[in-house]
């Protein structure tokens, strides 16, 4: 591959690239011939009829036909004109958002043909640190699926809430010499790098000492703004919404990450740009994905085929999914079906369909659909300890520990979107009794607490906004997965519900958890920093259907009503946001009272 030299190694050998120039220039048998099949050029974003020589963990050769006078591949699989692409690579995801270990993360993706992530571990990070990050690196490791990781830039996101652990400029350092680091992380700081603050361009400064990229988060920037936050090497960005947004930070030079999340949805509105045009400024990620999603849906490999079904260039879908983030994140031998790259390779009829043949480094590890016995060994528990175990640690509650003084006139007010993380501020009279303001079901006015956990302010009391958008008519719904701080967000109709769910999480010591009349209707464990378990995959998804099945039981109309929740204290997105510190105007960047005329 060329370009920008190499920030991840593959560990290839001197002989086993001897022994793909051997297999390509016939001296040798490869170990595997793919005979017959359309092979996905991301190069020049063609499909072309090809033979794919394997010699090891390499591939050797793609030809027209492999000569006949060639000795024969230890294993021959004849492709009928099955289409062979590369291995996708999702670009910025954070698998502690998927509540499984990366374990379970591989075993859902593998077969669909997803044979690496690019990772930014700022949850774990929030929560406990250093100790965080090196237990995502642990987990991850040795599995036939690729985990790089970005260094977190913002434990806190902002300077309004309170995170479990610091992780600073020395930690990032630290990280960036890790060989499966790849970047410094998304700097949600946007507004105090536009401003120059030089704590937050030093972050930057970090990954371009080091080779490294840096990765962006711009919400809504444009214009001067969004040419003084790329001005400081920042070279991409995954927020975009609209097309003209897209547009204007591809003109700007940036890599411009599509997303389908779990929430965030963004690709219908960012498809025209899907066009080979655009060469290798264009990829595709998922960022926050649920089991339930990534179960019936799948991850990045959903991306290329909407894009298809849209009609979009086919090769350059999967390009987008693929060799673009070899090349951003400089990732050699990865990417392409092609002589000296990687054989992480998947096999199928249509680009539309899963793969029928998932090969990893050249050996096979999923067929229909299901991976082979073994290809993603068993762990033991991995329930953590130290700083990840028993980390919701609660102020002492009450009922009244939830209560609002009514101001004298209107209140701010959240506004949730469906299929959306961007919030709006809205000024509403809260309906008062005996001198409260309480929740109003009959007006879609549900009242909002984050209570701090990491138990860094023993003494805290719980913050309490307003929200509108989720549609509760009862009960309460309460999390410990609260972007990007994790402390519990608490969503309810009525101050005894929001307190028994809340005291559950900290009995569980961390989860999703939804109560009526003071009891548990639905509940999941997230034993591991309060975010993560290690049970199966299908096992969080049938407690995820669970949890939303009484959400709407409970008028919640909101998609992904627990994601939704847990957007709700990301102070770095607009407009309005609500953390352990208090209502945060992100615009503003300043705490603002819930009076909406103070």
């Amino acid at each position: 591959m060329s370009g920008p030299a190499p920030t991840a190694g593959t560990g290839v050998t001197a002989a086993e690239v001897r022994r793909a120039v051997e297999v390509a220039a016939g001296r040798a048998p490869g170990t595997l011939h793919l005979r017959g099949g359309r092979v996905v050029n991301v190069f020049t974003s063609e499909i072309l009829e090809a033979d794919v020589l394997v010699a090891g963990r390499l591939v050797a050769a793609v030809l027209p036909v492999v000569p006949a006078h060639y000795p024969p591949a230890d294993d021959v699989v004849d492709l009928a004109g099955s289409v062979v692409r590369p291995g996708y690579v999702d670009g910025h995801v954070h698998l502690e958002s998927s509540l499984v270990t990366p374990a379970e993360y591989a075993r859902c993706l593998l077969p669909r043909g997803v044979t690496g992530v690019v990772c930014d571990p700022h949850e774990l990070a929030n929560v406990a640190g250093e100790a965080g990050v090196a237990w995502l690196l642990a987990a991850s490791a040795d599995l036939p699926f690729d985990v790089w990781v970005t260094a977190p830039s913002c434990v806190p996101s902002s300077p309004f809430e309170t995170v479990g652990a610091d992780y600073g400029p020395g930690a990032m350092a630290r990280l960036l010499d890790d060989p499966r680091s790849v970047g410094v992380a998304e700097l949600m700081s946007f507004g105090a790098l536009v401003a120059g603050d030089e704590r937050v361009l030093s972050k930057a400064r970090l990954g371009e000492e080091r080779g490294r990229t840096v990765e962006g988060h711009a919400p809504a920037l444009t214009g001067a703004a969004l040419q003084a936050y790329l001005a400081a090497g920042v070279g991409s960005d995954h927020e975009s919404t609209t097309l003209a947004e897209g547009l204007e930070k591809l003109r700007a030079g940036a890599f411009l990450m599509i997303r389908e999340g779990s929430v965030t949805r963004d690709l219908d509105a960012l498809m025209p740009l899907v066009d080979p045009r655009h060469g290798d400024r264009i990829g595709f990620v998922t960022d926050d994905r649920l089991p339930h999603d990534l179960l019936t849906e799948g991850g990045v490999d959903l991306l290329v085929r909407r894009a298809v079904a849209a009609g979009r260039d086919a090769a350059y879908a999967v390009r987008c999914a693929s060799y673009n983030h070899a090349r951003h994140f400089r990732l050699p031998r990865r990417g392409a079906v092609a002589a000296g790259y990687l054989a992480d390779l998947a096999v199928g009829g249509e680009l539309s369909a899963d793969p029928d043949l998932v090969l990893k480094g050249g050996q096979v590890v999923a067929r229909g659909g299901l991976l082979v016995p073994g290809a993603v060994p068993a762990r033991p528990a991995l329930t953590a300890a130290g700083p990840l175990g028993r980390s919701v640690r609660l102020p002492a509650l009450a009922p009244a520990s939830f209560a609002a003084p009514a101001p004298p006139g209107p209140v701010r007010v959240i506004r949730a979107h469906p299929n959306q993380i961007l919030t709006t501020a809205e000024r509403q009279t809260p309906t008062v009794v005996d001198g409260l303001a309480v929740a109003d079901p009959a007006r879609d006015l549900a009242k909002l607490a984050c209570v701090e956990r990491h138990g860094r302010r023993p003494d805290a009391v719980p913050a309490v906004g307003f929200v509108a958008g989720f549609g509760l008519r009862r009960g309460a719904l309460a999390s410990s997965v609260g972007h990007d701080h994790h402390n519990v967000l608490c969503v309810g109709t009525n101050d005894r519900d929001m307190l028994a769910a809340c005291l559950r999480l900290a009995e569980l010591g961390g989860g999703l958890v939804a109560c009526l009349d003071g009891a548990v209707v639905a509940e999941l464990e997230l034993p591991i920093g309060g975010i993560v378990t290690d049970v199966p995959l299908e096992a969080v998804r049938d407690r995820l259907d669970a949890l939303d099945a009484a959400a709407r039981s409970f008028g919640c109309e909101l998609p992904s009503p627990y994601m939704a929740l847990s957007f709700m204290g990301l102070a770095v997105i607009p407009e309005l946001r609500l953390t352990d510190l208090g209502l945060v105007d992100v615009g503003a960047g300043r705490i603002v009272p819930l009076a909406a005329d103070a």
